[in-house]
């Protein structure tokens, strides 16, 4: 059985609060599940929030999408989306291009290399997936993943 949160952290007593604590152990586990997926990113020079915008730039296909769309659409906000596609064109990996229709919109789409980057990662980053939650029944990851869809709708 896991330890509670309060002896995991080394505290003396139990928190006041199950609100407090649970966010906590959101926050710790998060926190925990990112460092482990950046191990996973470092060998192929990417950090969580590069591989966030290949995956999102693979997905939006030929068309591409402006900085303000992968902006919005990223998991974790970032305060300049136009220095983070600054290094990723540089290191080849996104290309950008002015609309000829409207010149101010510059849409962003991933490179060949961008493609080729995401498809040596796409079997070690499934694999990091299952073996991180494996102990998780199905049912019970389901339930976690509307919990969290929930807390985070209240956030809005």
């Amino acid at each position: 059985m896991a330890l509670p949160l309060h002896i995991e952290l080394k505290q003396n007593k139990p928190f006041d609060l199950l609100e407090e604590e649970t966010h906590l152990s959101i926050a710790r586990t998060a926190a925990l599940l990112e460092h482990a997926m950046v191990q996973v990113l470092k060998p192929h020079g990417l950090t969580p929030t590069q591989y966030n915008v290949l995956r999102i730039l693979r997905g939006a296909g030929d068309a591409g999408l402006c900085r303000n769309e992968i902006g919005a659409r990223l998991l974790r906000p970032v305060p300049d989306v136009t220095r983070l596609l600054d290094r990723m064109t540089d290191q080849k990996l996104i290309g950008r291009a002015r609309e000829d229709s409207d010149r101010r919109l510059v849409r962003t789409h991933i490179t060949p290399k961008g493609l080729d980057v995401l498809a040596r990662l796409d079997g070690p980053v499934r694999a990091f997936h299952k073996e991180r939650l494996r102990g998780i029944g199905q049912q019970k990851l389901r339930q976690l993943s509307d919990t969290l869809a929930e807390l985070r709708d209240t956030e809005k």
